[in-house]
């Protein structure tokens, strides 16, 4: 395979062409239109369809259409975009529809800035719209992970019948790396299924919906729901541990881009003698719960976490479910757009190891 040399919004694109999407409805919002300006090109090239929805409500809407007769669909957008597509994405849930939504995540709240963030996790993780419902959510930590995990959401969601986010940042997005993709051409269609609509040909009655009348249909909907996450949160979960050649003081928890960042920190203060490690979740959700435990279970007896974001702590809640009470845990964050650099982390590595 050869390697392009990609912007990663294009690459984004290029990796759902290539999974299969044929259908791409979204609005354009800085830093992510550059994946909406490579696919109105595009998605013509391979038979597709590209729409410029009036917004961001309109968008997740007609996702919900196309979903419903069995396309693979796409739709990008960025921090304030997938708030207004919050009540969308949890009928789409609750419909049992395959989909993949992209965030390109920003500086906020509110209008925020366009500068990279990672304020999004609660959104993302937390089922973001009204109801039991969640959202499978993979977050790369380069351009090349962003195009693997593309081709990793569209299986997601065709397995589980469920909504996907790819959840990067505007550092991933706007930044160029070599590339390779996995197949030629268009990807494969969804497969044939005997859920979706798609005209009466004499077969039975479908219904797609999310509205159950009485209190026990929608109580057994909930418990069918919580079974298939239980079953994601089970199968699904993936992460990345870099522990060192011995057991570390100190183990720092860090996803997507600030995960680089960090890794260039732990380098430096490796060279120093200081014993770190590196946990990275990739899915945020499922979160990798148990691997992390492990991860500090493998510490020294003194060993302690360092959670680093670029929020306020988000991620920090559930590094804290992990632990359990079982080892102290400090935070780094920035926000508004900051992105530390690998000296101010290796500094905050260094006062965790000293105190």
């Amino acid at each position: 395979m050869t390697k392009v040399l990609m912007k990663g919004n294009e690459a984004l694109g290029e990796a759902a062409v290539r999974a299969g999407c044929v259908h791409f409805f979204g609005y354009p919002i800085t830093p992510q239109t550059e994946v909406p300006e490579y696919l109105v090109k595009r998605l013509p090239e391979v038979g597709g369809v590209f729409l410029q929805a009036e917004s961001e409500v309109a968008s997740i809407n007609m996702i919900y259409g196309a979903a419903g007769v069995g396309v693979k669909c796409l739709t990008s957008s960025s921090s304030p975009g997938i708030s207004l597509m919050a009540e969308g994405m949890s009928y789409i849930a609750a419909c049992e529809l395959p989909c993949v939504i992209i965030n390109i995540m920003r500086a906020g709240p509110g209008l925020g800035g366009i500068l990279p963030a990672q304020s999004d996790y609660f959104q993302a993780t937390r089922g973001h719209g009204h109801g039991d419902y969640q959202v499978i959510v993979l977050a790369p930590s380069s351009v090349q992970e962003a195009v693997d995990l593309m081709t990793l959401a569209f299986e997601l969601s065709e397995t589980y019948r469920n909504p996907v986010m790819v959840c990067a940042d505007g550092m991933i997005g706007q930044m160029m790396e070599p590339v390779e993709f996995d197949r030629e051409g268009r990807g494969p269609p969804l497969a044939d299924n005997d859920w979706a609509l798609g005209g009466a040909d004499g077969r039975e009655r479908r219904i797609v919906n999310s509205l159950y009348l009485t209190p026990e249909d929608l109580d057994a909907h909930n418990r069918k729901l919580k079974a298939k996450y239980d079953l994601i949160a089970e199968r699904e979960r993936r992460c990345d541990l870099d522990a060192g050649d011995e057991p570390a003081d100190l183990l720092v928890v860090a996803f997507g881009t600030m995960a680089r960042i960090c890794k260039s920190a732990i380098d430096l203060v490796r060279d120093e003698g200081l014993k770190v490690a590196l946990f990275r979740p990739i899915t945020l959700n499922p979160f990798p719960f148990s691997e992390l435990r492990a991860a500090m279970d493998a510490l020294s007896e003194r060993g302690s976490v360092l959670d680093v974001e670029m929020s306020m702590g988000q991620m920090l809640y559930d590094v804290r479910l992990a632990a359990e009470g079982s080892r102290a845990i400090a935070f780094y964050g920035r926000a508004g757009g900051v992105v530390p650099s690998p000296d101010d982390v290796a500094t905050q590595i260094r006062e965790a190891l000293s105190t």
